[in-house]
């Protein structure tokens, strides 16, 4: 295998590159570094050249006329000394290299202003219709299921509560008694100043059962569950498994979609009940430390003084919440397009809407249930 040489000369007054020894496959990894030099600014003299001679060139592939051509772009110079195939090659592979994308520019002024806002304007319609295409198709799917329960898929639904539910059981359970610690530590720092201790435990009541438990559930499974969804179902669409199950007769909706919703729905309530009691049981116990509100004195008021109602509007924003957590999740998966970059900004963007949604959805039943007087 001989070596790749460049040599240069300007005896006759034009710069000269001459290239010898064998152009191929096998010895880019010869020529690539000698190549790659005549780039270089320092090299003042390859600036100079304006004709490149492969006469002494013994053979000559597809790779070989690849770093020819692309030296030839580089410094602009004649080639000289090529066969007819050379040549036809040469041309060849310099039309089959492809344009370099041309760098954005960002137009200043107002009417350029108003056309990027009107683009997104546009992108923000797109996304919201297919989102709502996407809701659609999952209630339909997902009511389809239960009405027809031979075709759910017992294994994934229940592989996905353990992962949505039972794994999430510490976590929650953790936060939620770290809520009611801070409840009740900062309301009996309020409440001491008017002698009035004894209320803190319909402040950690109403707090707790009303809104904190299921809002704060709901953001953690929004962020853990959420994100598993997209990166999984994200990676399955870049490998192309989702494309191979449609080819095999099976509807992705069905079998990645339904299961993942109906996890969430039917956990997210669980889970919400259990950051309730885990906060209720936080804040008695500082309340008995800090303010010597007894257990029983804490029990007897909260059954005393909490509406079953407060229980009752926290459940009812569970399966709502879980819908939208899953449908978001599975939606962004879904829009996940050729590269692991793209699984990672759209697991991003899932967990961003999920939880925006899922506060967006809390602040409208506070206001339905305020008209209610409920």
């Amino acid at each position: 295998m001989a070596d790749v040489t460049i040599t240069w000369d300007q005896s006759d007054g034009s710069g000269c590159l001459t290239v010898a020894g064998r152009l191929c496959t096998d010895t880019l990894h010869l020529a690539e570094p000698a190549f790659a030099k005549l780039s270089k600014p320092s090299r003042a003299g390859a600036g100079a050249a304006t004709r490149i001679d492969l006469t002494q060139v013994t053979a000559l592939d597809t790779g070989g006329a690849w770093l020819v051509a692309d030296l030839q772009n580089r410094i602009g110079a004649e080639l000289t000394g090529v066969s007819s195939e050379q040549s036809t090659l040469i041309a060849a592979v310099t039309d089959a290299i492809p344009e370099p994308d041309p760098t954005p520019k960002r137009e200043p002024g107002f009417i350029a202003m108003l056309a990027r806002l009107g683009q997104s304007v546009y992108a923000l319609r797109d996304a919201i219709l297919s989102f709502l295409e996407f809701f659609g198709m999952t209630l339909h799917r997902l009511v389809g299921s239960l009405l027809r329960p031979w075709r759910l898929r017992p294994a994934s639904l229940v592989s996905q509560m353990q992962s949505v539910g039972l794994q999430a059981v510490p976590i929650v359970a953790l936060m939620g008694f770290l809520i009611g610690v801070v409840l009740a530590f900062q309301g009996a720092a309020q409440l001491q100043q008017f002698g009035a201790e004894v209320f803190v435990v319909e402040l950690i009541s109403i707090s707790i059962l009303r809104e904190l438990g299921i809002l704060l559930t709901a953001i953690i499974v929004a962020g853990r569950s959420g994100s598993a969804f997209t990166a999984s179902i994200g990676s399955m669409k870049v490998q192309e498994e989702i494309d191979a199950m449609r080819t095999l007769g099976l509807d992705p909706m069905e079998v990645l979609v339904v299961p993942r919703v109906l996890a969430l729905l039917i956990m997210l309530p669980i889970l919400g009940f259990v950051a309730n009691m885990a906060g209720l049981i936080g804040g008695g116990l500082m309340s008995w430390i800090s303010l010597n509100v007894s257990p029983q004195m804490f029990v007897t008021r909260l059954f005393d003084t909490t509406s079953v109602w407060n229980v009752l509007i926290g459940m009812i924003k569970a399966p709502f919440f879980a819908v939208v957590i899953g449908v978001v999740a599975c939606w962004q998966g879904m829009q996940v397009r050729g590269s692991a970059d793209s699984v990672g900004q759209k697991t991003t963007a899932s967990v961003v809407q999920g939880i925006f949604l899922v506060i967006m959805l809390d602040a409208l039943f506070s206001i339905f249930f305020a008209e209610l007087g409920v």
